[in-house]
C-alpha cells in the first residue's frame, strides 16, 4: 500500500475515533450513572482528545476487519483501548512518575489542572475502558466480551503495561541488562499494542492460529515502535514530538538505542518489518493495510 494513501487512511481513522471519543467523553449520564463532574469529565477530555494517530484503535480496527468483524464493534473496543491508552499517559507524566510537563503539544492534565483530578481522571477512563467493552452497545456475543475484558486486563495491569512501567521507575536506580530492557518495553509500550492487534482475532471470533499470529505481530509492533521512540527520543525536539525528548539520556536510563547505537536501530527495525511482512504472508492482499501499518510504525518521524 503506497505510504500517501495508507497516511491518508490512518488519519481519516483518527479523526473517525476522535469523533467517538468525544461522544463517549460528553455530559450524558448514562444508565446506573448519578452524575458527570464537569471538573473531572473536562480533564478527562484534556488527556484524551488532544489529537494524537490513534495507532492503537487503528490496529484493532484493521486487524478486526481482516477476518470479517464488526467495525462498530471494533470502534468502540479501539475507543476503550485508547480511554486506557489515555489513562496511561496521564499517570506517567505526573511528577512521582516521569514528571512531564507537555504532551502532544499541549499542557499535561496534572499542569492543566492539578495533580488530584490528574490521578482521578485517570482512574476514570481506567475504569470506563472496561464500560465501553462490556456495555449493551458494543454488540459482540459475551463470551467474546470476555475474552476481551480478560486479555485487556492482562495487557494492562501487573504482568504489562502498569508492570512495566515500575520496571521503567527501578531502572532509574539499578540499570537492567539488555534482556531486562526488552522485558520492560515488552510490558510498558508492548502489550497493549499486542492487545489492540489480538482484540481484532477475538472480535471476529477467528481461529486460534490466527489469534496466535495476530499476537505475534502485534509484539513485532510493539517492539519496532518502542526502537523507533528511542530513536527520536535522541534525534528530534519537543517541537517535532510535541513532547520533551532526551529525558532518557538525562535520566541515564539504557535504552536499546542508547546500547547499540542508531545503526543497529536501522538495521533492528528493517528486520522488524521483514518480519511482520513474513508473518502476515498468508493473508494475502487483505493484510495490506497491517503491512503498511508496520513500515509505518518503523520509519515515524514523530
Amino acid at each position: 500500500m503506497d505510504s500517501t494513501l495508507f497516511e491518508d487512511h490512518l488519519r481519516q481513522r483518527a479523526a473517525d475515533m476522535e469523533r467517538l471519543l468525544s461522544d463517549l467523553l460528553d455530559s450524558t449520564v448514562r444508565d446506573d450513572e448519578i452524575v458527570r463532574p464537569n471538573h473531572l469529565l473536562a480533564a478527562m477530555r484534556h488527556g484524551t482528545l488532544n489529537g494524537g494517530k490513534r495507532l492503537r484503535p487503528f490496529l484493532v480496527q484493521e486487524s478486526a476487519l481482516l477476518f470479517g468483524g464488526d467495525p462498530e464493534a471494533a470502534s468502540r473496543v479501539g475507543a476503550a483501548l485508547e480511554c486506557l491508552h489515555s489513562y496511561s499517559l496521564i499517570h506517567d507524566d505526573l511528577p512521582a512518575m516521569d514528571d512531564d510537563d507537555l504532551r502532544r503539544g499541549q499542557p499535561t492534565v496534572h499542569k492543566a489542572f492539578d495533580e488530584a483530578t490528574a490521578i482521578l481522571a485517570g482512574d476514570s477512563l481506567l475504569t470506563y475502558a472496561f464500560d465501553i467493552i462490556t456495555a449493551p452497545a458494543t454488540k459482540l456475543a459475551a463470551d467474546r466480551k470476555v475474552e476481551l475484558v480478560l486479555a485487556l486486563s492482562r495487557a494492562a495491569g501487573l504482568g504489562g503495561m502498569a508492570g512495566g512501567q515500575a520496571l521503567d521507575l527501578a531502572a532509574e536506580t539499578a540499570a537492567p541488562d539488555e534482556d531486562g530492557v526488552i522485558t520492560l518495553q515488552a510490558m510498558k509500550t508492548g502489550a497493549l499494542l499486542r492487545f489492540a492487534c489480538e482484540a481484532g482475532a477475538i472480535i471476529a471470533g477467528a481461529s486460534e492460529d490466527d489469534r496466535k499470529r495476530l499476537r505475534r505481530f502485534g509484539e513485532i509492533i510493539g517492539l519496532a515502535f518502542q526502537i523507533a521512540d528511542d530513536v527520536l527520543d535522541v534525534t528530534s525536539d519537543a517541537a517535532t514530538m510535541g513532547k520533551a525528548t532526551g529525558k532518557d539520556a538525562d535520566r541515564g536510563k539504557a535504552t536499546l538505542v542508547s546500547r547499540n547505537g542508531l545503526d543497529w536501530a536501522e538495521r533492528r527495525l528493517d528486520q522488524l518489518v521483514t518480519e511482520a511482512v513474513e508473518l502476515l504472508q498468508p493473508y494475502g492482499e487483505k493484510a495490506q493495510v497491517l503491512v503498511a501499518t508496520a513500515r509505518f510504525v518503523a520509519n515515524r518521524k514523530s
